[in-house]
């Protein structure tokens, strides 16, 4: 299975903080408007059928939902998607979770989607590139792909691990290994060899002082891609 059981272990054990907003996912929540619109703005999300692979407590989930998607959320951490539920019953919002891999969701599913997001969760698995092609196989024909990461590179490293994690402690530590950053050329690889066509890729910048996202062209240490497939 492409799934690594200490990720799991982690991000289960912070289950119950995925919707405090000063908290360990502050920043989730500062960049999360700035992911779903591009999601929205790339292909509109109302009436589709929308999978969130590594949903997490739901916070892509919910905020796609309010641009009127038909919502799928999985991920491989019960507690998280527990709390996803949770949060989107008490928020009157009808989403499907499902604790799952996309690979078990393939296998146990004749459903396809319009629009597949993996967003900050290729950089927790064991084989990347086995995502991203179940991902597209997921995909309905003329479907959108939207993937997030972190590049691999020195100043990725210092950028996501050192001052995100040991300087400014906006997020837990060891939430990121840099063994599992993932360069954008071989992003761009992985979605070309699941014959997928890659149409754009932006970068995403975090301020760790005053808390202000955007999206840039710079690929440096967040980025994300889309795709679509023919």
């Amino acid at each position: 299975m492409n799934i690594d059981q200490q990720e799991v272990k982690k991000f289960a054990e912070l289950a119950e903080k995925w919707w405090d907003k000063s908290g360990d996912f502050k920043p989730l929540h500062i960049i999360n408007p700035l992911r779903a619109s591009y999601i929205e703005n790339k292909s509109s999300c109302a009436g589709k059928d929308i999978l969130d692979v590594g949903c997490g407590g739901g916070i892509l989930s919910e905020a796609l939902h309010d641009f009127g998607g038909n919502i799928t959320g999985i991920d491989a951490a019960g507690p998280g998607i527990e709390i996803a539920k949770l949060h989107a019953e008490e928020n009157n919002k009808s989403i499907t979770y499902i604790e799952s891999t996309a690979e078990s969701l393939l296998e146990s599913t004749e459903k396809r989607f319009d629009i597949v997001a993996c967003l900050e969760v290729l950089e927790h698995v064991p084989d990347p590139e086995l995502l991203v092609k179940t991902c597209c196989e997921l995909l309905k024909p003329g479907g959108h792909l939207f993937l997030s990461t972190i590049n691999k590179n020195p100043r990725s490293w210092i950028t996501a691990i050192v001052g995100a994690e040991y300087i400014f402690n906006i997020l837990p530590k060891g939430t990121h290994e840099f063994d599992k950053f993932i360069k954008p050329s071989s992003l761009a690889s992985y979605v070309r060899n699941a014959n997928v066509e890659l149409l754009e890729s932006k970068g995403m910048f975090y301020n760790p002082i005053t808390h202000k996202a955007n999206l840039n062209e710079d690929l440096g240490v967040n980025y994300m891609m889309h795709a679509r497939k023919s």
